[in-house]
């Protein structure tokens, strides 16, 4: 971590000092009540999930269905796992918005007072972004994937695709590109703190554009210089959305602002 950045995140720990504290008993029985908040959100959305199971897993096979495959079972049991899991990663989906405000309230008593207005938005564009990410995740990548992994460099062989196969490569696919998705919200969060602002992003875009496409080069399922690039190009475009609000969002603007009357 370069040393500025360490420099600039124990100033704005230190500008933070004057807020109204909490004791250590405190802080630990509010995130013992935010984490009860949070699991019992969570297995609701499971149980709704699980519900509608049968109409999801219809959702996740659709990729491998459109090459003519079907996904196969190796174990009684498999069928009921695949269900599961397919009810607690989207039961995790269905319920993110409310676990995302027991976040928010949790850290809401070390932030002033007009920093809280954010929660609103945080939440609706965190989720819109994940969704967003899995979206390109399942209308792309997934059905590309597919495409060149089976009937490209597979088509010698003969296709046995597990259940259990199958689901963890989709889930790497469609929760990676979610939460890769959520850069601009990390970014944020950095500049709203004072940690990063906007010349700093842009002054180490170079690292940033390495550690994009090296994360490209591992999630994209073509190796091939276009095919990363494609798929490095979403997320090049939200680190200059992330620009955009480092700057609109860090103290120094917003001061300034007040300062001018705006």
């Amino acid at each position: 971590m370069p040393t500025d950045l360490i420099d600039r995140a124990r100033s704005a720990a230190h500008d933070r000092v004057e807020l109204p504290g909490m004791s250590l008993m405190e802080h630990l029985d509010e995130l013992r009540k935010r984490i009860l908040w949070a699991v019992i959100y969570l297995l609701l959305g499971c149980a709704v999930a699980w519900f509608f199971h049968s109409g999801l897993a219809n959702i996740i096979q659709k990729p491998l269905l459109s090459i003519g495959l079907k996904m196969t079972m190796t174990h009684p049991i498999d069928a009921m796992n695949y269900y599961i899991k397919t009810s607690l990663v989207f039961g995790a989906i269905f319920s993110s918005p409310l676990i995302l405000y027991q976040i928010w309230l949790f850290i809401s008593p070390g932030m002033y007072s007009n920093e809280k207005r954010y929660v609103v938005p945080f939440m609706g564009v965190t989720v819109l972004l994940f969704l967003a990410g899995a979206w390109f995740g399942y209308r792309y990548v997934l059905p590309g994937a597919m495409h060149f992994l089976v009937e490209d460099i597979g088509k010698n062989f003969t296709h046995m695709i597990t259940i259990e196969d199958y689901t963890d490569f989709f889930m790497s696919v469609i929760l990676g590109l979610g939460f890769t998705f959520e850069m601009p919200v990390v970014i944020f969060f950095l500049a709203l703190f004072g940690i990063v602002d906007a010349k700093f992003l842009l002054r180490h875009f170079r690292y940033a554009v390495l550690a994009i496409f090296l994360l490209a080069a591992i999630l994209c399922p073509d190796p091939s210089p276009i095919g990363m690039t494609v798929f490095a190009l979403p997320m090049l475009f939200l680190y200059f959305v992330g620009v955009l609000v480092a700057y609109l969002v860090h103290p120094d603007h917003r001061n300034k602002k007040k300062a001018a009357g705006v």
